[in-house]
């Protein structure tokens, strides 16, 4: 299985930025050029324990749909997506937050494994794990700033 392991520093408090990584709204919206859209399940407002949500996504050069359930929420310290149904063999995300010196570390776990047998590792390694790591990156560089800017506004 791969991981994908993302740090962001955020000028921010923990729960500021707990709520904005599980906001569907928020999610949705900074991530407008994959055209992830929640389409059905829970659909909008802040994800918890239990939730379902089935994304339409355009990833890979193909539209896909993904359902994922929140399978651990303790507020604001973690939750944890992993995937009921959709195009990885394995799925689970993991979104960590901890305080450290009034700015809140965020750090994000992110385990999948392809299907295909050795097809599926060698496109994992050829081009999906770089992929997905500038996904995670450019969303969370969004995240940070929105973040950053609630605290000043």
């Amino acid at each position: 299985m791969t991981l994908i392991k993302v740090e962001t520093q955020i000028n921010a408090d923990i729960k500021t930025c707990f709520d904005l990584a599980r906001d569907l709204d928020f999610y949705q919206q900074s991530l407008k050029h994959s055209k992830e859209i929640a389409i059905s399940g829970k659909t909008t407002g802040l994800v918890d324990l239990d939730d379902i949500v089935i994304w339409e996504t355009s990833h890979l050069g193909y539209v896909q749909h993904l359902t994922l359930k929140i399978v651990d929420f303790q507020s604001p310290k973690i939750f944890v997506d992993e995937i009921v149904n959709g195009s990885f063999k394995a799925y689970r995300h993991e979104h960590i937050f901890e305080e450290e010196n009034d700015k809140t570390i965020m750090i994000d776990l992110f385990y999948y494994e392809l299907p295909y047998g050795v097809f599926g590792k060698f496109l994992d390694w050829i081009y999906v794990k770089g992929y997905m790591s500038k996904l995670l990156k450019t969303r969370n560089q969004i995240l940070r700033a929105k973040a950053e800017q609630v605290i000043v506004a």
